[in-house]
């Protein structure tokens, strides 16, 4: 399926329901000043194209106090592409970021112990074929925290 391109308008909902995903389709129409039907229609296209999704996201502070875990993953180059999409792969991890200089990824998730992270790491993420290197760092603190970064995650299965 082709994504369509984004128009103006299509930005302008997706950031009204990016502060508040509760708030309904009139109110949004109301304030955009158009139709509750445009609404309608063009989230129904966003949702099917796969542009947006909707999902319940769970305060992180209610989960057994999980703390953001970085990974920063050393990889051979050729294989970069190939660990970018096995780690959006992975349930566990919430964000991956292809990066230049210290690393060559980057992923995020959400831990409740240091047992869930050992396994994650160990038993998936380094074994993964052109992983050379996994250096991890624990958050201590979140002065801001945007829960759309990463899921929480318990121990592995």
């Amino acid at each position: 399926m082709t994504k369509p391109a984004l128009d103006e308008l299509d930005h302008r909902i997706i950031e009204t329901f990016s502060r508040d995903a509760r708030v309904s389709n009139r109110q949004v129409a109301s304030e955009l000043g158009v139709t509750e039907g445009t609404i309608r229609t063009r989230l129904r296209r966003l949702q099917n194209s796969r542009m947006i999704q909707f999902t319940v996201v769970t305060d992180y502070r209610m989960a057994g106090s999980p703390n953001l875990v970085m990974m920063g993953i050393k990889a051979n180059p050729s294989h970069v592409q190939a660990l970018a999409k096995a780690l959006s792969d992975m349930p566990e991890i919430g964000s991956v970021v292809l990066m230049m200089g210290r690393y060559s990824l980057l992923a995020t998730a959400l831990i409740t112990s240091v047992e869930a992270a050992d396994q994650l790491i160990r038993r998936k993420i380094r074994t993964l074929e052109g992983v050379q290197d996994v250096e991890v760092s624990w958050s201590i603190g979140a002065p801001k925290y945007d829960a759309r970064l990463a899921r929480i995650t318990g121990p592995a299965e």
